[in-house]
């Protein structure tokens, strides 16, 4: 498969003049939106902020830090502001707050979307996030008006790493699964969904503007939306 025959499915082509991709599942985090904002705050600012608290070394307490997400990894609690609220003794959403100018959507994001919608394409935000994070990340960047839905990790039970996000998300959506495209910039993520059987799965590269990240051969994937839109 290649890019040109994604295109071809999501916009038509001779064959099929309106394209037979019928639902588009976009992750948030370092696909619409720049990973920056995430890589900084949680691996600089919190432990930072949490060394302070602690009185102890920025060292000594990004280890402790990264130990704990290490071990949440892969479950609801990984992506729960109010449980790291918890655990880290922090409030996190006032943090957020702080340094939320850094929160960026990716290039030729938003013209994507409105190509999504004018070609009347349902468009389901899919993510991990928490929903204080989402309302956070759609506040700063105005992109929820783009989205006919969202589905969230705990909204289907499990993260999107393991199968049964993608049955609930199936049941929930009531999509074919060949008339879905699903773009993530987790290899875990888009290899769950191509293993559940969803036709168009791509992995976005430069997840962070700031780390230069290599194609991976496994999977198709992009640089920029820009690649997607239509000729």
């Amino acid at each position: 498969m290649s890019i040109q025959e994604v295109r071809a499915a999501l916009w038509g082509d001779e064959k099929n003049p309106h394209g037979h991709i019928t639902h588009v599942l976009l992750d948030m985090d370092g696909t619409l939106i720049d990973k920056y904002f995430d890589d900084y705050f949680w691996k600089h600012l919190v432990p930072q902020i949490y060394s302070e608290k602690q009185d102890i070394s920025f060292g000594k307490a990004t280890e402790q830090i990264l130990a704990l997400y290490k071990h949440h990894e892969g479950t609801l609690n990984w992506t729960d502001i109010d449980f790291w609220s918890e655990q880290l003794g922090l409030d996190i959403p006032a943090l957020k707050e702080q340094v939320r100018h850094l929160v960026d959507v990716h290039p030729h994001v938003e013209d994507f979307l409105k190509v999504l919608i004018k070609r009347k394409k349902q468009v389901v935000l899919t993510t991990n996030a928490h929903y204080k994070t989402i309302a956070f990340k759609m506040k700063k960047t105005a992109l929820g008006k783009y989205f006919d839905k969202v589905i969230t990790s705990v909204d289907m039970g499990v993260p999107k790493e393991y199968e049964g996000f993608w049955i609930n998300a199936q049941q929930t959506l009531g999509f074919n699964k060949k008339d879905v495209l699903f773009i993530d910039d987790t290899l875990e993520v888009a290899r769950s969904a191509a293993s559940y059987g969803l036709r168009y799965v791509l992995l976005k590269n430069m997840a962070s503007s700031r780390e230069i990240t290599t194609n991976n051969s496994e999977l198709l994937s992009i640089d920029n939306f820009s690649e997607l839109l239509p000729e």
